[in-house]
């Protein structure tokens, strides 16, 4: 059947890489694979939730291609003959620092202070995204210990991470809201 999505050649733990070879669908590789997809999967539930016309529509947008194309580099090893088409995101993370700039000079400073996670359902959302990253990114290292990577796929994953806190800030401070900070809890307090 053409077309068929259920191939059944994974019905025994196994998963196919960009390059034909089976893994494990527990391998380290394809944990990297599934925390990126489900990042990306939040970034497209952040962007249904923007207003029309919203200024984080299309850089938003952009990344997620970026993160479909690295992920054709995380499942292709090291060692493999044919390398993906696919551009690796080097230009990428140029561009997430620059929009990072943009937003800071609009914030106030949180170098002493930690943010509860939540506000609106945007600034939220960008929460979640960035815990998937970070998630991401711990398992992206254990894979560059074993099969190294190209050093611009981490670079990449480390400024999404730093770029979605910046917007959590950012979109809290456009609706007004105050950010919650975090402080230990003290007994007096109770």
């Amino acid at each position: 059947m053409k077309g068929n999505i259920s191939t059944r050649a994974g019905d025994k733990g196994t998963t196919g890489l960009f390059n034909g070879d089976r893994v494990s669908k527990n391998n380290i590789r394809i944990h990297c694979l599934g925390d990126l997809d489900e990042a990306n999967s939040f970034l497209g539930l952040l962007r249904s939730r923007l207003p029309d016309q919203h200024d984080w529509e299309e850089p938003l947008r952009l990344i997620q291609t970026e993160i479909m194309n690295l992920m054709s580099h995380v499942a292709t090893p090291a060692t493999s003959e044919k390398p993906p088409s696919v551009p690796l995101p080097e230009n990428a993370s140029m561009r997430m620092e620059a929009w990072m700039a943009d937003i800071e000079t609009s914030l106030e400073s949180v170098t002493e202070h930690f943010l509860l996670p939540g506000g609106t359902e945007i600034s939220a959302l960008c929460h979640v995204v960035r815990t998937i990253v970070r998630r991401a990114e711990r398992n992206l290292v254990e894979l560059n210990n074993q099969d190294p990577l190209d050093p611009s796929i981490l670079t990449f994953i480390n400024r999404l991470s730093d770029l979605m806190f910046k917007l959590t800030r950012q979109e809290i401070h456009r609706a007004g809201a105050t950010e919650e900070r975090w402080h230990l809890f003290r007994a007096e307090d109770g």
